[in-house]
């Protein structure tokens, strides 16, 4: 099976879409991991919201995954 240059550049696009929402959830959950564990240190009864804020940026990697399968549906990839 041979493949096409379109579907070549498509598939690196998802990648890219994947890596970019990844990386992206991971600058963010850095940032507000580290305070959230100084808000519970002191306010232990906030972790509802810590759990919270950790889980939107999530939001990213399933957005580029979304993506990816669009851009892969419509090069005909899958």
């Amino acid at each position: 099976m041979s493949i096409t240059l379109e579907a070549a550049i498509a598939s690196i696009g998802a990648g890219l879409a994947i890596f970019g929402g990844a990386v992206g959830t991971g600058l963010a959950q850095s940032g507000i991991g580290s305070a959230g564990m100084g808000l519970l240190a002191e306010k232990p009864e906030e972790i509802g919201k810590v759990i919270l804020f950790l889980v939107i940026p999530e939001t990213l990697v399933i957005f580029g995954l979304v993506i990816a399968i669009l851009i892969a549906l419509s090069a005909g990839i899958i």
